[in-house]
């Protein structure tokens, strides 16, 4: 059978079995349970890759390459995690009267149609199927964010969904553009929007249509990663949805639109030279890294700052990719890796540290490390990982990246280092009296989830020390196709 299918089939089934029993206790079984066979099913779709290298299935629709196959691996692996968290993070909120029957049968059930909506837009061949899957992965996560019916949350899903919906429409009318552009070289029968096909005729692509396209696709698509000045939806949604969508927000959907802008990068690249596109996103990766940065020091909601430092993060890849070449596309491939993996483990361990508080307020949030031991230093830890901290992998490919900043765009790198100079202080100032000051806090009702953490930080850490040689060789076989 084409492991494809199990890949994507079993988060639809999942969706639909949990839209009937996700009120059931059983139900957060059942969604671990799918998430545990979708990311069977990545790591055997990875070594058919591996063993055959890129190729397509259904009818060209879909296409599977070193690019995607990491990222869809990474995508189950975060997702099945998220799903082990959220177990008793659930109980503990519906213990709490916040998450009602209803409200559980459309949080599993959406946490499933996301999944599927994320691995769709990984693995699909026609950019056209990528827009709808982007489409479809923002209205199911509207749906998540705005799970518990407050008046805030409700705020914030709308803001989500007008701000990434206006973003979203202009990711469509770049998608026309790129159409009009092919159908004049590649006829509508003979797939005029496969990115394949695009992709053997991009030097012949009208440079004009492109360059209009590739904005318009910037801009859709930006918004969806965070960049600055299209970021405001994602510190509300991040602060007033449940934790566990907070981890899949900032771990994997922010990847996944990235993702779609490296697609139409490679295309924009082929048709006008390395110039337009690595140069946008080269400014705009700046900006949202500088911008990031100094708004995480007036932060007193801790779920705000980390989302605002997942926006200083997505700018470094972005960064990174607009550099281009083989060495900064692999530390922006090896970046968006980390940053998946400790950004969701921050996320689990403050979802515990919150519930354990009773609030998000760092200031009401003390002395972790002596009511609970392990969420205490899972924050720490997973807080100096994020923050570059030697030898956790965030390291590696921050000093892969300033070093080739410096060489290629010299310019920049003392706006890098003041940045992330800012961000260190912002984080770490805010984060070490909530670990190790006075407690005022009881000890957890039910006990935490943390395994998924410590096993997020030691990949991390892992990954700072030796990287194995199948990820290596997936880096190196997707900067080619990225960066040249």
């Amino acid at each position: 059978m084409e492991p494809l299918l199990a890949v994507l089939g079993i988060p639809l089934a999942g969706a639909a079995v949990l839209a009937l029993t996700g009120h059931r206790s059983i139900a957060r079984d059942i969604n671990a349970g799918a998430s545990l066979a979708t990311f069977l099913a990545s790591c055997l779709l990875a070594t058919t890759v591996a063993s055959r290298g890129p190729y397509l299935v259904w009818a060209d629709e879909f296409f599977i390459d070193p690019l995607n196959v990491f990222l869809v691996v990474l995508t189950a692996f975060v997702g099945l995690t998220t799903a082990l968290f959220s177990r008793p993070y659930m109980r503990v909120e519906s213990d709490n009267a916040k998450m009602t029957p209803p409200r559980l049968r459309l949080y599993h059930s959406m946490y499933q149609l996301f999944t599927f909506t994320m691995l769709l837009a990984l693995t699909t061949n026609n950019v056209g199927i990528l827009w709808v899957a982007m489409e479809a992965a923002t209205l199911s996560t509207v749906l998540l964010v705005s799970v518990y019916r407050t008046a805030a949350s409700l705020e914030a899903a709308w803001k989500y969904f007008i701000l990434c919906g206006v973003g979203i429409a202009q990711a469509l009318f770049g998608t026309v553009l790129l159409y009009m552009a092919s159908e004049k070289l590649i006829s509508a029968e003979a797939g005029a929007l496969l990115w394949t096909n695009l992709d053997a005729i991009k030097a012949q692509l009208d440079p004009t249509v492109i360059t209009l396209a590739f904005a318009f696709l910037f801009v859709g698509y930006g918004t969806k990663v965070g960049l600055v000045p299209l970021h405001n939806w994602l510190p509300d949604a991040h602060a007033e949805g449940p934790t566990p969508v907070s981890a899949v927000l900032s771990g994997l959907l922010l990847n996944v639109a990235l993702y779609a802008l490296l697609r139409f990068k490679v295309l924009t690249d082929g048709a006008l030279g390395p110039g337009l596109a690595g140069q946008l996103m080269i400014v705009f990766g700046l900006l949202s890294v500088l911008a990031a940065a100094f708004f995480l020091s007036r932060q007193r909601d801790v779920k705000r700052m980390f989302a605002y430092s997942s926006i200083e993060h997505m700018g470094l890849i972005t960064f990174a990719f607009g550099i281009g070449g083989p060495v900064a596309t692999f530390a922006g491939l090896l970046h968006m890796t980390v940053h998946s993996l400790i950004k969701s483990a921050i996320f689990f361990a403050v979802g515990h540290a919150t519930q354990v508080a009773g609030t998000q307020v760092m200031e009401d949030i003390r002395g972790l490390v002596k009511t609970s031991p392990t969420i205490g230093w899972g924050l720490m830890l997973g807080s100096l990982a994020i923050l570059g901290m030697p030898p956790f992998g965030v390291f590696a490919s921050e000093f892969l990246i300033l070093t080739t900043a410096m060489r290629e765009v010299p310019w920049s790198t003392p706006l890098l280092l003041l940045a992330l100079g800012v961000a260190f202080a912002a984080v770490f100032g805010k984060v070490l009296p909530m670990v190790f000051g006075e407690t005022n806090l009881n000890s957890p009702a039910h006990p935490p989830a943390l395994i998924p953490v410590f096993v997020h930080v030691a990949l991390g850490l892992m990954l700072g020390l030796y990287v194995p040689p199948f990820l290596a060789q997936w880096y190196r076989e997707a900067a080619r196709m990225v960066g040249g």
